[in-house]
């Protein structure tokens, strides 16, 4: 009897599991179109169970809202949900009236009829219906009214729209419509146009249309913020005395512009001699009236007009006049047994062609005599000077033009130069805080003048320094005082110079020199000479900073090897303006400072393949931890299929490449998980997934930048076919209920059969004891036991 009952409880698990396994829900939705603000009848019709009316009540879903939005019951007030006070009503049999249409209105809506006393009729006490809330288009992202831009720069219009069904946006200019091409880019509603030109200035129309309407908005694209210059002066040359007249023409919005002419980056207005004689009229053209030979220059037209910063274009003016002498001392003396000049400076526009010479009233041709040479000033040097040199000179230019006249007379005498009687030593070594005294001392006729100079044309301290009879005595010498430095021995005959190097040890070393600098987009390449280190090996370290980040500490790289003055500085960000200077330093301790050197990274060639570098020069893809910038634009067209080798997920770059994309992740999730994701990729517009379990999946794409990380793509879907995991763990679970109730079973026969098997055994057990103890005899004659005076035997059960 119990093994009976057992096997129909597991029949009836068995049952209740196919019938769960098997069972599925296959509902079609009834469709509904209205309008956005209209009222709209759900439609929902019953019958009563054997045609007799019986209580009841009928209640409305919306899928996504967890309680009824509308609850009836006769004799009751009816439930209604939020947001749909005064606006739901039953109509007809359970029909839904909803009026006044919200576009969160759109969705799937369920009405269920239940009976109390009698079984439901699943096909027919209820209805499921879609909604679709139709709306004309209407904006939330217009574009400007007014935009002003410059041209050569990028327009860029936002134009989005909502509606149902979605609208579809279209851009006019004027009254043409827009496409892409070259230079003109539209991607989900933005419009943007790169290098503007002229002819892309006018009116612009974003429109948005659906099948219940049209909406559109203008903006209107003009030339403003700071002037711009459109017709630029131009180079022009004029013959002295003529007049000369500069063309600046300029547009802007608005359009009260400034005019201001500098002549060689200096105001005109501020120029004495020429400011009397121009004018600047309102258009911004300027006259030069009568011209003169000191007018010839550049000429800066700057225009302004509050906006922005000025605009400026430049032009030459070259004016020609005939050739003429601008010095020539009475009196020259020339050095016997040196080089020397008989100064003639000659100024001509064009050039002067030749220089007609005269000595002692006679004619002088320099090309006929040996060691005599013109030069580009117009005067003559002698290579080699001697006393039939000396006499009267005339000199007299002439170029296309002709000449203005000859020079003054000019007496060219011949002297003894002045000679060195005592020179410096070629090099004088000292300890810092120590004194070095140099002597110079010379002689001729007249009487040469003795100076003392630094080659490096820095000045001699006037507190630590002093100039006696020719010697130069320094005290106290420190690191600054090191350097080349000459005697100058000088009179109007000739002019003599003698160098000495002085030495001052003991000290940090001297800042580099020489440095430059040539950047990529990410590094910064420094090169330098070495100073005087001091008499102490010397090495450098390199500053560095951020121009914009000035306020900053800087940045520092000690270069190694020590002797290096070439040295690379990774890590850099493309487009900014940085600072470098180099210190120098040895044993005593840390030198000069290099002058500051200010230089920008190029910008970043993504299409180059030219990514980032850490400090030591090794390409690497940061992980974005705080998105900054402007985003890249998403992924297009996101395509999945199955291959032989695996899951083939791929792409299209994006359209828009002004924030160019470093590299891109791909996600993938099913109903039951989290979003994961592969990557980075980098220099790919596709991923190969292997070892996809079953199971319906999404995809999307980002795009990342350096420095953010866009939206993603459209997502796609792809079942794989094969039990999923969730059927896979459905029918887990249903197998263990089932196996436990089977195994619960099988307990309770094992325990029945063992109960009865111990009681047999105990009853044999008791009947053996019995006959044990009564002693039973045996009949002879029958071969039976005889049980006189025995109680009866024990029955069995």
């Amino acid at each position: 009897m119990i093994l009976k009952k057992s096997c129909q409880m597991l029949m009836l698990c068995i049952c209740f599991w196919a019938l769960n396994a098997g069972y599925h829900h296959n509902h079609l939705a009834e469709k509904v179109k209205a309008l956005l603000g209209e009222d709209v009848v759900l439609p929902c019709s019953f019958k009563f169970p054997e045609g007799v009316p019986v209580p009841y009540i009928i209640q409305w879903h919306k899928k996504g809202i967890k309680i009824p939005i509308y609850i009836w019951y006769a004799g009751y007030p009816p439930h209604i949900g939020e947001g749909y006070g005064g606006r739901v009503s039953l109509t007809g049999q359970a029909s839904l009236h909803l009026s006044n249409l919200q576009v969160h209105d759109q969705g799937t809506y369920t009405c269920i009829v239940n009976f109390f006393d009698r079984s439901p009729d699943r096909k027919r006490n209820g209805s499921l219906v879609h909604l679709s809330v139709h709306a004309p288009p209407h904006f939330h992202v217009k574009p400007p009214d007014v935009e002003y831009v410059k041209t050569g720069e990028n327009l860029t219009l936002r134009c989005a729209a909502e509606g149902t069904p979605d609208p579809v946006i279209t851009w006019y200019m004027g009254n043409i419509p827009l496409t892409e091409g070259p230079g003109v880019i539209i991607y989900r509603g933005t419009l943007e146009i790169l290098k503007l030109q002229q002819s892309h200035i006018g009116d612009y129309t974003c429109r948005a249309r659906n099948s219940e309407g049209s909406i559109s908005t203008k903006t209107k694209v003009i030339t403003a913020g700071s002037a711009v210059i459109t017709v630029p002066p131009q180079n022009i040359t004029k013959l002295e005395g003529d007049k000369a007249e500069f063309i600046c023409e300029a547009k802007a919005f608005p359009a009260n512009i400034t005019h201001r002419w500098l002549l060689n980056d200096k105001e005109i207005y501020q120029i004495r001699w020429l400011a009397p004689r121009t004018v600047v009229r309102r258009d911004g053209t300027l006259f030069i009236n009568p011209t003169s030979a000191e007018d010839s220059g550049l000429y800066t037209c700057e225009v302004f007009n509050g906006i922005g910063t000025p605009e400026r274009a430049s032009a030459y003016l070259s004016v020609e006049y005939p050739a003429r002498v601008t010095y020539s001392p009475t009196i020259q003396y020339l050095p016997l047994g040196l080089s020397g000049v008989i100064r003639c400076y000659v100024k001509a526009s064009p050039p002067f062609i030749h220089i007609k010479w005269s000595k002692d009233n006679r004619p002088f041709d320099p090309k006929a005599h040996h060691g005599v040479f013109s030069l580009s000033n117009g005067s003559i040097q002698i290579q080699r000077v001697v006393s039939e040199h000396q006499g009267w000179y005339i000199c007299t230019p002439y170029n296309l033009y002709g000449t203005t006249g000859k020079s003054n007379r000019m007496e060219v005498l011949v002297r003894d130069p002045p000679i060195f009687t005592v020179k410096p030593r070629q090099q004088y070594q000292r300890r810092v805080n120590s004194q070095v005294t140099m002597p110079c001392y010379g002689i001729g006729q007249p009487k040469p003048v003795i100076k003392w100079r630094r080659a490096d044309g820095r000045k001699l301290s006037k507190d630590r320094s002093t100039q006696r009879y020719g010697n130069l005595t320094i005290r106290t010498l420190r690191k600054e005082d090191y350097g080349c430095y000459e005697c100058v021995l000088q009179n109007d005959v000739a002019t003599l110079v003698t160098s000495t190097l002085l030495i001052v040890e003991g000290t940090t070393p001297h800042a580099p020199t020489n440095v430059s600098i040539k950047t990529s987009a990410f590094s910064a390449t420094l090169n330098w000479l070495p100073a005087y280190d001091g008499n102490y090996p010397q090495s450098y370290v390199i500053w560095y900073r951020l121009v914009e980040q000035a306020d900053n500490p800087w940045r520092t790289m000690r270069v190694e090897p020590d002797e290096t003055t070439t040295f690379t500085i990774y890590n850099l960000q493309p487009s900014s303006e940085y600072e470098f200077r180099i210190l120098s330093r040895n044993s005593l301790g840390d030198g000069m400072f290099s002058p500051t050197v200010k230089t920008k990274t190029s910008p970043w060639d993504f299409l180059g393949r030219v990514y980032p570098t850490d400090a030591y020069g090794a390409t690497y893809i940061p992980t974005v931890q705080k998105p900054s910038g402007p985003k890249p634009s998403p992924p297009r067209n996101v395509t999945v299929q199955e291959t032989e080798d695996g899951l083939l997920i791929s792409w299209l770059s994006p359209l828009n490449q002004k924030v160019p994309v470093a590299f891109y992740y791909v996600e993938y999730r099913t109903q039951s998980m989290s979003w994961k994701r592969w990557g980075p990729i980098k220099r790919a517009t596709s991923y190969l997934a292997k070892d996809m379990a079953p199971g319906h999946y999404r995809f999307r794409v980002y795009s990342y930048s350096i420095l953010s990380v866009g939206q993603a793509s459209s997502e796609v879907s792809l079942i794989i076919a094969g039990e999923t995991y969730e059927v896979t763990k459905s029918r887990a679970i249903t197998a263990g209920v089932v196996g436990g109730i089977l195994f619960f079973i099988v307990a309770i026969v094992l325990s029945v059969c063992a109960v009865k098997i111990c009681n047999k055994r105990k009853r044999r057990k008791a009947e053996k004891a019995y006959m044990m103890v009564t002693c039973p005899v045996t009949d002879t004659r029958n071969g039976r036991p005889s049980h006189a005076d025995s109680p009866s035997p024990i029955k069995n059960n």
